[in-house]
């Protein structure tokens, strides 16, 4: 089968719920449950897909259900599951950093084999908990990630940079790639993405302005990135990737729609 990598950068807070809890957060985002990574659902990408191109002229309803699918019958695209890849961690040493660990570069590199992409770069090892693998150019001895400190190790990360870039669409922020990029020990990166994100407080009001309903919702924050692999056992791939470069390189996933969340920069990476 056919199929192509897309780069998916948070241009604005991303919900993508999984139901409510009885917890603190009652509308968490949907995680991966053995690593409580934030995901996002390839049903979910599918139908945010079809809803966008549904939008265009150059389709109508026929081609629609040929690229998608229909109630009773699946369609050529096969969209994978969205990874997350780097997460923005407050830091004192400057706005934020880019956060990612060795678990998710190791399951970077069998995805992009699995889309038959054989991709050469080392993954760093042997970092251990308490410890933040920064780039040489940092010659700092501590970092501060909200609340909590790490010991700098500094060390070439030129080659991770180099893959990184290529799932990011805007070349001004690959720029700031390389100083603000941090790898974690797999444990205390799984803390920043159970604790890192952002709650936010919403309310229903009454006539009489009054709550009455307030809760808490969690979203992936601004920057955030992540990486889906779409497949094509049909011939509908084409149109597909010609839609995205030329008509529409931005994509709206998940809830509130409607006060500007869920959007989404789109990169199709175009070999290594």
């Amino acid at each position: 089968m056919k199929n192509i990598v897309l780069g998916m950068l948070a241009e604005t807070c991303v919900h993508t719920g999984c139901g409510r809890e009885t917890g603190f957060v009652d509308l968490p985002v949907a995680r991966e449950s053995t690593t409580e990574n934030p995901i996002i659902y390839g049903s979910s990408l599918k139908g945010a897909f079809r809803s966008l191109m549904s939008n265009s002229e150059r389709y109508d309803d026929a081609d629609i259900d040929s690229i998608f699918g229909e109630a009773d019958s699946a369609g050529d695209l096969i969209i994978s599951d969205a990874r997350m890849l780097l997460l923005p961690v407050r830091s004192l040493s400057g706005p934020y950093k880019w956060v990612t660990s060795t678990y998710i570069l190791e399951t970077l590199k069998r995805d992009m084999k699995r889309a038959g992409d054989e991709i050469d770069f080392e993954i760093p090892t042997g970092i251990k908990p308490g410890k933040a693998l920064c780039s040489k150019e940092d010659d700092s001895e501590s970092l501060i990630l909200e609340e909590r400190e790490f010991e700098i190790e500094s060390t070439d990360l030129n080659d991770v940079v180099k893959l990184i870039e290529k799932f990011i669409p805007h070349e001004d922020v690959k720029k700031r790639l390389e100083k603000q990029l941090v790898i974690l020990d797999e444990d205390d990166f799984e803390w920043f993405a159970k604790y890192g994100l952002a709650i936010h407080a919403r309310n229903k009001l009454t006539d009489e302005k009054t709550s009455d309903n307030l809760w808490y919702e969690e979203t992936i924050v601004p920057d955030t990135l992540f990486y889906t692999l779409v497949f094509d056992r049909g011939d509908s791939l084409d149109d597909f990737v010609s839609y995205i470069n030329k008509e529409r390189s931005y994509l709206q996933v998940g809830g509130n729609e409607t006060v500007g969340q869920g959007w989404f920069a789109l990169k199709l990476i175009d070999g290594w």
